[in-house]
């Protein structure tokens, strides 16, 4: 059956506060892609076509996999992340929402961020939630509609908003969603009729081993 896996990117830069400084993969995020790579192969896993965004990340992430299909990677700009730091900054500057330093103070800051964005509340947004929304759906839709399994090379807000396509998702559930998705994680969905059924949400056979546990990261 012809389904959709998409692959967050592997570990980026973490200490990064800006678009470009956080744009290459670390050393773990290096790793976390080679080890998927091995489990694709170790497993049969084959694509009929794979694509990335264009982002840095997302190119690296696809190189670190490796070889996975007979062509090349397709990149396509749809795919690429929102720009989550300029419209954090954006954010801080008019609402005086302080954009957090851990993981833990996202998750209160990630929903008011996207709550504001939504209601068209955050003026010169790099992009307005209802077009990045609009991109997502035409490019996954797009991609599953094609013939043969296919791999999308991609970012967690990218995967988060295809959750909210496929499952509705409101603004607090999708913020959840985003939250949840680890480095390297794979997502599953499929066509059905003339909707998309999720298959799989966040798994990571590839660091399931209790020596790799160490590899697992959000950001």
């Amino acid at each position: 059956m012809s389904h959709v896996t998409l692959v967050r990117h592997g570990q980026a830069n973490t200490a990064a506060r800006d678009e470009v400084s956080y744009d290459k993969l670390s050393d773990l995020g290096w790793q976390q892609a080679h080890w998927l790579g091995d489990w694709f192969r170790d497993t049969g896993e084959r694509f009929a076509r794979v694509y990335t965004g264009t982002l840095v990340r997302h190119v690296e992430t696809a190189e670190g996999i490796g070889t996975v299909c007979d062509t090349a990677p397709v990149r396509d700009a749809r795919l690429n992340e929102m720009a989550y730091f300029d419209l954090a900054q954006a954010v801080e500057a008019q609402h005086g929402l302080m954009m957090p330093t851990d993981r833990e103070g996202f998750v209160t800051h990630l929903p008011k961020v996207f709550d504001l964005w939504q209601q068209d509340k955050v003026d010169d947004a790099p992009e307005p939630f209802a077009d990045f929304e609009a991109r997502v759906r035409a490019a996954v839709t797009e991609i599953a509609a094609g013939e043969g399994r296919a791999l999308i090379v991609t970012s967690g807000g990218l995967i988060g908003m295809t959750m909210r396509v496929v499952m509705r998702l409101d603004i607090s559930a999708l913020a959840a969603a985003c939250l949840a998705i680890e480095n390297t994680s794979l997502h599953r969905i499929q066509p059905l009729g003339n909707d998309l059924l999720l298959t799989q949400f966040n798994a990571l056979p590839h660091l399931d081993n209790p020596d790799r546990q160490f590899a697992r990261s959000h950001l």
